[in-house]
C-alpha cells in the first residue's frame, strides 16, 4: 500500500504494519515518484504548495488523513472514492492549555509587565482577574471541552455555543443575544463558509468594553481591520494563536495595536500533540487496512 507521510517519525510509527510502503514529503522537497499510486496521504501541518493539483493526480487515494483538525484545504478537492479523515482530539490538550495562558496573561497584563521588566521598571498597579469572568467558548467540540476541563477551578461561568444547539450547549442563532455579559470569548469555530469573517464589526460591537476575545481557531473567522480599530480605541483586547493574513507581515498594524496578544500559530505545536498524533496515524492505518471503520470521518463542511 503506497503511503505518504509528512516526516520520518510518521514513516517509523507505521513500519511494523504489513504491506505499507512509506514515502516521505513534507511539501518543501522534491517530490516522490508515484503519485498515481498513493492509497494514503497523511499531509503535513502546512499543506503543501499545490493541494488541488496534487490531490488530482492522486488516482488511487483512498484515505486522506490530516494531522490537523481542520480540512479546509482538503475538502473541496477530495477525489471520488477518497474518505477524509481529521486529526480530531490530536490537539485539544495543547489547544486548550495555550487558550488558558493566553486569556490569563491578557487579562493580567504579563506582555505589559515582561516589557517593563526590559525596561528595568517597577510599574505597580492593580491588573484584572479571571476569577469570577464569564467565558464564552464559540465552537464547543473536543477542544471547548478540553478548554472547560482546564477552566475548571478558576472559578468562572462558562457558557457553550457549537453549531447545533444541544443540552447545556447553546446554537449559533443564540451568540449575538450572549456576547453583551461575556468578559472572555474564544473562537475555537472550523474554518467553514459560514464561519468566514464571522466576527465582524457587528460581532465585536456586542462585546462588553474591557472584554477578551481569544482565537485559537482560523484567522480567516475575525475581519482583521475591524478588529485593530476596536484596539487601537482600547475598548476590546485580543490573544491571537492565528491571524489574516498569516505569517503577520512586518508592519502589520495589528503588531503595534494595544493591548494584544500573538503567537504565531502555535497552540497545537507540542510534544503532547506530537504524541497524540502519531498513535492516532498508527490506529487509523491500522483501521484502514483492516478495512474496518475509521475514526473521524468528514462527512458534512466539518
Amino acid at each position: 500500500m503506497e503511503t505518504w507521510v509528512p516526516s520520518g517519525e510518521v514513516a517509523e510509527a507505521l513500519s511494523a504494519l504489513p504491506d505499507v510502503r512509506c514515502s516521505v514529503y513534507d511539501g518543501t522537497g522534491p517530490e516522490p515518484g508515484g503519485i498515481e499510486d498513493v492509497e494514503v496521504w497523511i499531509p503535513p501541518l502546512i499543506p503543501v504548495p499545490d493541494v488541488p493539483g496534487t490531490l488530482a493526480r492522486m488516482r488511487s487515494l483512498r484515505l486522506l488523513q490530516t494531522v490537523t483538525a481542520g480540512v479546509e484545504a482538503y475538502r473541496p478537492h477530495l477525489p471520488e472514492g477518497a474518505v477524509l479523515c481529521n486529526a480530531r482530539g490530536v490537539h485539544d490538550a495543547g489547544t486548550a492549555e495555550w487558550a488558558v495562558g493566553a486569556m490569563i496573561a491578557v487579562i493580567r497584563e504579563f506582555p505589559g509587565f515582561t516589557d517593563a521588566q526590559r525596561r528595568g521598571e517597577w510599574t505597580y498597579h492593580h491588573t484584572g482577574v479571571l476569577a469570577d469572568a464569564t467565558v464564552l467558548i464559540v465552537g464547543y467540540g473536543s477542544i471547548g471541552a478540553a478548554l472547560e476541563r482546564r477552566l475548571d477551578g478558576f472559578e468562572v461561568e462558562v457558557v457553550r455555543v457549537a453549531r447545533r444547539a444541544r443540552e447545556g450547549v447553546h446554537g449559533m442563532a443564540e451568540l449575538p443575544a450572549l456576547l453583551p455579559a461575556a468578559d472572555v470569548v474564544v473562537l475555537l469555530v472550523p474554518a467553514t463558509e459560514a464561519t468566514a469573517g464571522m466576527v465582524d464589526a457587528a460581532f465585536l460591537a456586542r462585546m462588553k468594553d474591557g472584554a477578551v476575545l481569544v482565537n485559537a481557531a482560523r484567522g480567516g473567522i475575525v475581519d482583521t481591520d475591524a478588529l485593530v480599530a476596536e484596539l487601537k480605541d482600547g475598548r476590546l483586547r485580543a490573544a491571537l494563536d492565528v491571524t489574516a493574513p498569516e505569517p503577520l507581515p512586518e508592519g502589520h498594524p495589528l503588531w503595534s495595536a494595544p493591548g494584544v496578544l500573538i503567537t504565531p500559530h502555535v497552540a497545537g505545536s507540542t510534544p503532547a500533540s506530537a504524541r497524540r498524533m502519531l498513535r492516532l496515524m498508527r490506529s487509523q492505518m491500522t483501521r484502514h487496512l483492516a478495512g474496518d471503520p475509521l475514526d473521524n470521518v468528514i462527512t458534512d463542511a466539518y
